[in-house]
């Protein structure tokens, strides 16, 4: 199922300290804290994989204590044999996409007993994106003592996994513009805006209230107001949840921020 453009755009406020926080060290925290509380995911992994049929494990951040055992398990020879395959490599292009959920019996035997078995797990869902020659494969799992996902958690893991994917991705390609602050700076539409404008945006994006952005930049409260008209106004926008789309393209498009 590929997402839509809606969803990410509604969901995108929901994961705001996952963006925030990307090419930060403390990424890998941010965004299991972020999948913990949005959608009550137990670990979070993630692959690069390439058409030339290699894998790396990028990530393993969670409950799982095996986790990195499993992430170089999986990147040396699993990934082969993978059910998602197919559909990883079929859904090459921009935007980022649910995969399909597999029952473990799905997996070979010798796969189920490393991946469910021995590591507790009892559910997964995953997302991809593909950037260039890279697919960023994004798997989420709950652990035995959490119990499978529910549907509530499922729809909402499909609701916020754009976002997450093209997070991830701009995370792990540690390009010099990865950070959001370089958009503003270097980037179309957002580049366009004031320098003023952008600091008010910039703290829209953090969350912060009218209220406070005025006491952060020393202004009055009419004058936070107006720079966020203006802006807005520049952008072709007219709430928090489109900048957060605007930011999100910027983020997710395989040229959009090179």
């Amino acid at each position: 199922m590929q997402s839509n453009g809606a969803g990410s755009d509604l969901a995108a406020s929901d994961v705001t300290s996952a963006v925030l926080a990307i090419g930060r060290p403390d990424f890998p925290d941010v965004l299991i804290d972020t999948l913990r509380r949005q959608a009550g995911v137990g670990h979070c992994m993630v692959f690069a994989l390439s058409r030339t049929g290699a894998a790396r494990c990028l990530l393993d951040a969670g409950n799982i204590p095996i986790g990195g055992d499993l992430g170089a398990a999986y990147a040396g020879q699993f990934h082969e044999s993978d059910p998602n395959r197919e559909a990883l490599f079929e859904g090459e292009g921009r935007a980022p996409i649910m995969l399909p959920a597999f029952a473990p019996r799905m997996y070979g035997a010798r796969y189920r007993k490393i991946f469910f078995r021995d590591s507790g797990i009892v559910d997964k869902c995953a997302a991809a994106i593909w950037v260039d020659d890279t697919c960023f494969y994004v798997n989420f799992y709950r652990i035995t003592s959490q119990g499978r996902f529910g549907a509530a958690q499922r729809e909402r893991l499909g609701t916020i996994a754009p976002a997450i994917a093209a997070s991830v991705a701009r995370h792990f390609r540690k390009e010099p513009t990865t950070d959001v602050a370089a958009l503003f700076a270097t980037h179309a539409p957002l580049s366009a805006l004031t320098p003023r404008e952008q600091e008010v945006c910039r703290r829209i994006l953090a969350g912060y209230s009218s209220e406070a952005i005025s006491r952060e930049l020393g202004i009055g409260l009419h004058s936070t107001l107006t720079y966020r008209k203006r802006a807005y106004e520049r952008l072709g926008i007219s709430s928090q949840n489109e900048l957060f789309a605007i930011v999100l393209r910027l983020l997710s498009g395989p040229g959009g921020v090179n």
